[in-house]
């Protein structure tokens, strides 16, 4: 009896009965993917290229902004609002992952406990696994996997780390940007970077004071930088812990063009992204895995000790090897 179930549980969690799963809408399928798939087990490209012909029909939406900003809460209400309006939802709450153990604290499920156990809603907590824009690659395939159980929005909600945060833009077709009153020099917020990404600009916790000023630059800027032709990105008013101006916010994001040109190409440079990235991470871990074992790391390592070489020479002599051979 107790092999029949082993047996039983195996079939269950095999990478095709995981992916039939999640075409067929079960949860906890699509659960044990996703934790299969960011753990990158054996078999998840495979199981990856068997989702890819389901993907295309969710809406990716990214919300992004300094740390203090209220995104967890707002991204709470976003969701409840569209579940409302008869949509399904998924969220990947990305947070800063250790530099040294490699964990997350992965908080957000606190923050939004509010819709967690709603039953249209899927929360998904990730932590960047290094990658200074806060968005890792495995993000992009939980995203995939989302798409292919049948969400109709997808929320990305990023760590907050400033002007570096622009992955967000690789993995989603509407980009949030989320600020404050009051927080800090106006111009300084407005710099070139993380400003740039956005195709919406949210004024959060509206009810406190400062918020027209900020709103003004906002504009300003958008004003001076948007190119003839194309429309200027919206800017919009919220308070997400009053529940203010949430309909709103969903209403424009539903309805929201940003043109078929600016699409395309932005759809151009995540595919491309995307391309390099894995491409880049499979070289990598391909050359390291062959000079461990070789022993020609290691040697490298002590000759650099020594003195006897310099790292930049070590490394071309290496990837020249490589290359001729």
């Amino acid at each position: 009896m107790f092999k029949k179930m082993e047996k039983a549980k195996q079939i269950e969690n095999s990478w095709d009965s995981l992916v039939a799963g999640v075409r067929a809408g079960n949860v906890r399928a699509m659960a044990r993917l996703i934790t299969r798939v960011e753990d990158r087990e054996p078999g998840w490209k495979d199981a990856m290229k068997a989702i890819w012909p389901h993907t295309g029909n969710a809406r990716i939406f990214g919300i992004t902004g300094s740390p203090g900003t209220g995104k967890s809460s707002l991204t709470c209400e976003i969701a409840a609002e569209l579940v409302s309006r008869g949509l399904s939802v998924g969220i990947i709450a990305v947070d800063p992952s250790s530099p040294f153990t490699g964990g997350a604290l992965l908080g957000d499920r606190l923050r939004m406990k509010k819709i967690f156990n709603l039953k249209d809603i899927f929360i998904r907590s990730m932590a960047t696994r290094g990658m200074l824009g806060g968005l890792s690659q495995a993000a992009r395939d939980v995203v995939r996997i989302m798409d292919a159980f049948g969400k109709d929005i997808i929320l990305i909600e990023t760590v907050g780390v400033g002007q570096d945060e622009i992955e967000v833009v690789k993995a989603a077709d509407l980009v949030m940007m989320v600020c404050i009153p009051g927080q800090g020099d106006g111009i300084q917020a407005l710099k070139a970077g993380v400003m740039e990404i956005a195709d919406l600009y949210i004024i959060n916790k509206a009810d406190l004071p400062g918020t027209d000023e900020v709103m003004a630059d906002i504009q300003g800027m958008l004003e001076l930088s948007s190119e003839i032709g194309y429309p200027v990105a919206p800017v919009l008013k919220t308070s997400a812990l009053k529940n203010q101006g949430i309909k709103d916010l969903v209403e424009t994001l539903l309805t929201h063009q940003a043109g078929k040109n600016k699409q395309e190409f932005k759809r151009g440079i995540q595919v491309k992204e995307e391309i390099l990235t894995l491409m880049e991470r499979e070289v990598f871990r391909s050359i390291r895995s062959r000079w461990e074992h070789s022993g020609e790391l290691a040697e490298a390592v002590q000759q650099m000790i020594d003195k006897k070489k310099d790292p930049y020479s070590t490394v071309t002599e290496m990837l020249d090897h490589i290359l001729k051979e």
